[in-house]
């Protein structure tokens, strides 16, 4: 098969196209055919040398994919051959042919074509594994995510708004703000200009993906029983925590990722998935969640998309098509 190999640490010019083995699925495992893959941060650190897989998985970058299965490996059932379905990787999504576990795949929701589907595992299994089921937010809340006009982003103020929760989002212009606010946010915040905490006042929950940079003020924001939960580390990854502020509003800060969570167990990448496919993908289906999808580019343009992202011209995923 052919995929994007990275031939050295560095800028988008080291994505290459070129032919490397065909994988084979094992037991528990599916081979899918892939029609698209999205293009998330993590393979922008990858590719600089800043992000290396998994112990055992392959170095082809990318972290979810859409297309058809083409085989079952030994013991898989509720799958066939020619299914469409789309998964959540940890990584070789770049590429004709992935191998997946069987846990980590999922159908392709209904009213989404398949490779729109390409840009929905990593950014549904991110917000509900953090915002739901870790962070419980319910109905009446304040939510809080930076970063609303990412992948993340555009997805969490989605979620939050089908759960009955009052969003506010942070962003870098009016531009991207107001394409936030189409997808239900209702406080906008330009964090060039202004203080989150002074506008939202007080949130239950926040999804961050600063880090360091904004944690003191992620915990002033919080209410009381506030949730923080961090995901990147955009700004940084040392800051100092005022645990009194925490004591006084018996508040929680919590830091979590997704690419090396095993597949079984209670938090692992396959109960992630099943809630997913249980409880967010009847809302992908009746249109309460729907992909943002910025541009679709062909696989062998992957160092632009690479390009796109890191300039900070995209508002929701971008996608490569295969």
């Amino acid at each position: 098969m052919r995929a994007i190999t990275i031939r050295e640490p560095g800028g988008p010019d080291v994505l290459e196209w070129a032919e490397v083995p065909d994988p084979e699925p094992g037991p528990g495992e599916v081979l899918v055919r892939v029609a698209a893959t999205a293009v998330n941060r993590a393979d922008l650190l990858q590719r600089q040398g800043h992000y290396p897989p998994p112990k055992g998985t392959t170095d082809v970058p990318g972290l979810e994919c859409s297309g058809t299965v083409a085989a079952l490996g030994p013991g898989v059932t509720g799958w066939e051959v020619g299914d469409e379905v789309c998964a959540l990787l940890a990584g070789g999504g770049y590429a004709e042919l992935v191998v997946v576990p069987a846990p980590q795949l999922l159908p392709v929701p209904g009213g989404v074509d398949l490779v729109a589907a390409a840009s929905l595992p990593e950014v549904a299994c991110t917000v509900w594994s953090n915002v739901v089921m870790l962070a419980r937010l319910s109905a009446g809340e304040t939510f809080l995510v930076h970063g609303g006009a990412g992948g993340i982003g555009t997805h969490a103020i989605q979620v939050a708004k089908a759960l009955g929760a009052r969003v506010a989002v942070t962003a870098g212009s009016a531009e991207r703000l107001a394409r936030c606010a189409e997808l239900g946010a209702d406080v906008l915040v330009d964090y060039r200009s202004q203080d989150f905490v002074a506008e939202v006042g007080r949130a239950d929950v926040v999804l961050d993906n600063m880090g360091a940079a904004y944690l003191d003020r992620n915990v002033d924001v919080l209410a009381p029983d506030g949730r923080l939960v961090i995901i990147g580390m955009q700004g940084g990854v040392k800051g100092e925590l005022n645990i009194g502020k925490l004591l006084a509003k018996r508040a929680s800060v919590s830091a979590t990722g997704l690419r090396f969570r095993p597949v079984d167990g209670p938090s692992g990448k396959g109960a992630v998935v099943a809630e997913v496919r249980e409880r967010l993908w009847p809302m992908v289906a009746d249109g309460r969640v729907r992909p943002v999808v910025d541009r679709v580019l062909p696989v062998r343009e992957a160092g632009e998309a690479h390009r796109a992202l890191e300039g900070g011209d995209v508002f929701g995923k971008v996608v490569l098509e295969v």
